[in-house]
């Protein structure tokens, strides 16, 4: 995968722009960096080959879908090895509540999103998928009561 050190000023004003409206067409897209259709639409393909851009996306409003309830998990496993890690994972991949699921430092071993309609289809995912996994030994749910800031744009110059 190629280094940030290959993207120049352009490159990184493209990527700008997609992050915040990924609809946005390439004649759009290339009046705003003032540069033609084809090199934007290289520069763009290059990216994209190269892994900068990884995918294209619609943002849904997962309340107005009924899921309304976010919940914050802190899981800690029975014993911190590689065979737990990789079974808690494989297990998490197929949990479509989880949003995001990482693995950190501290006092739990994973941080994981969940989204659920409300506090008791939490209780059953709770209940019925994430603390029967074997490996699980602890689950600490932080529910939010307000989201102050929300964005999947990264802070790029």
């Amino acid at each position: 995968m190629a280094s940030k050190l290959n993207l120049d000023a352009l490159d990184l004003k493209i990527l700008k722009i997609i992050q915040g409206n990924g609809q946005k067409k390439l004649k759009e897209i290339a009046s705003q960096v003032n540069l033609s259709l084809s090199p934007t639409h290289d520069r763009i393909r290059k990216m994209e080959k190269d892994g900068y851009i990884m995918s294209y996306v619609g943002l849904l409003n997962r309340k107005m879908l009924d899921l309304g309830l976010l919940v914050h998990c802190q899981v800690t496993l029975e014993k911190q090895n590689r065979k737990n890690f990789k079974e808690f994972e494989q297990a998490v991949q197929a949990f479509p509540e989880v949003l995001s699921c990482h693995l950190v430092s501290g006092n739990f071993d994973y941080y994981l999103m969940v989204v659920s309609a409300d506090v008791e289809s939490y209780n059953r995912f709770y209940q019925e998928k994430l603390a029967v996994l074997p490996t699980v030994a602890h689950i600490n749910s932080l529910f939010v009561m307000d989201e102050i800031k929300q964005s999947t744009e990264l802070p790029i110059t």
